[in-house]
């Protein structure tokens, strides 16, 4: 008997269907092909919330749609590896998915996100795709790491201890597979930012804005020091991003429901 499972690529149509009797939430990883510093793949960010969300999808009641591995990474130009898409090539990406998605009869889509970059496109792709969509459907993208805690991000992914290729990232990397991991070559750096009053709005600027910008801030394209990444310490991380992810789609379907429609 084949066994069950909680990957849409890996179920026949039959099983499909018997899933779609009482359950409607399609969970997509989306990630990036780009450098991740000298130790990293150039798959990190796609493998990560694949990852997490095989796990947690039981718990949300949802299918794993295959990853998206090809997406923003224009402020990485300039590294050799790095495999992007343009701007209007990808929303339309996710417009079609939110699309067929919702014809297959999916009627929550969550965009399980690894790759920053892709998070404004994904969100203004699935307001784009509203028209295209059964009434009712829902589709939206969710950083693997927004519902984590000021605690949690402090320790794991945030300005202090670095937002790319950084102990955390390669750590979970290494508790993926560490075979994909050059520990030999890990090193640590961090962008020669200035103080400023606000470092969210000035990222914002200097990143998304402009192509190469990554390249620019850093030589080796790590931010952070990966040179202490550990398999136990990945562990914990995705444990924690996991749990985060849970949460803050609770928070999100809450909200939905706290606003009437009109």
């Amino acid at each position: 008997m084949k066994p069950p499972t909680v990957f849409l690529g890996e179920m026949t149509s039959p099983e499909v269907e018997a899933f779609l009797l009482d359950h409607d939430t399609v969970i997509v990883p989306t990630g990036s092909t780009e450098q991740h510093g000298p130790q990293g793949p150039l798959l990190t960010d796609a493998l990560t919330p694949t990852e997490i969300a095989g796990p947690i999808a039981a718990q949300v009641g949802a299918l794993v749609a295959p990853p998206i591995n090809y997406s923003l990474s224009y402020p990485h130009v300039g590294f050799t590896g790095l495999v992007h898409i343009r701007i209007p090539t990808f929303m339309a990406l996710i417009e079609d998915l939110c699309a067929a998605l919702s014809t297959i009869g999916f009627r929550r889509i969550v965009f399980l996100n690894g790759h920053y970059d892709n998070t404004y496109a994904i969100a203004y792709a699935c307001a784009n795709a509203a028209p295209r969509m059964t009434d009712g459907t829902r589709a939206f993208p969710v950083n693997y790491w927004d519902g984590m805690t000021a605690e949690e991000a402090s320790e794991y992914f945030d300005p202090t201890t670095g937002l790319h290729a950084n102990k955390g990232e390669i750590s979970a990397v290494l508790a993926i597979d560490s075979r994909l991991v050059d520990m030999d070559s890990a090193n640590a750096e961090m962008p020669p930012f200035p103080e400023v009053t606000n470092p969210a709005a000035v990222h914002t600027a200097f990143f998304f804005s402009t192509p190469g910008s990554v390249h620019r801030a850093t030589h080796s394209g790590t931010w952070g020091d990966a040179r202490e990444a550990n398999a136990e310490f990945g562990e914990r991380y995705l444990t924690v991003v996991s749990r985060a992810t849970v949460r803050l789609l609770d928070d999100i379907e809450r909200t939905f429901a706290a606003m009437p429609a009109r």
